[in-house]
């Protein structure tokens, strides 16, 4: 496993519809585990393979259940609403309270191919709307008004 360079700012990668994946080989398992690898060294709870430069359909995700794939994930369902502060490890130093649903439901492959469903509330729920973002080029600050987005400052 490597730990990858994130991707921050205006970088082009990040505004950018992330492709399918239909090769499910050794590759495609390296780069979920440098992805895992990469979230956990940022200290961050999800990340979007755009997010280090790749055009991928792919997220992980650990919100503290255990680390979640998902590979070319699609909403099938949203309910309810929950408004609350979001980050971004791509977008260090900035913070916002966005909208999201409650509830989602999705359909995904895992690092094989094989379909599942997902159901996530709250905190889950939220990072994975924020994840399929990235995968469709649309940050957490787009939701947002200039006024709304808080810096703050970096920790020692």
């Amino acid at each position: 496993m490597a730990i990858r360079m994130i991707r921050i700012g205006e970088d082009p990668a990040l505004r950018q519809q992330a492709k399918e994946v239909t090769k499910f080989n050794a590759a495609t398992h390296k780069l979920l585990d440098d992805m895992a690898e990469t979230m956990r060294h940022a200290d961050g709870v999800g990340l979007a393979a755009n997010q280090i430069g790749i055009l991928k359909r792919l997220v992980v995700i650990d919100v503290g259940q255990g680390l979640i794939e998902l590979v070319n994930p699609e909403i099938l369902e949203l309910r309810g609403k929950q408004y609350g502060p979001e980050g971004c490890l791509s977008l260090p130093g900035l913070t916002g309270k966005v909208e999201r649903a409650q509830y989602v439901r999705i359909r995904a492959q895992n690092r094989y191919g094989e379909p599942f469903e997902l159901e996530g509330q709250d905190l889950l729920a939220r990072c994975i709307q924020h994840e399929i973002d990235h995968l469709n080029g649309i940050m957490f600050t787009d939701y947002l008004r200039a006024e709304e987005i808080e810096r703050v400052e970096e920790r020692a």
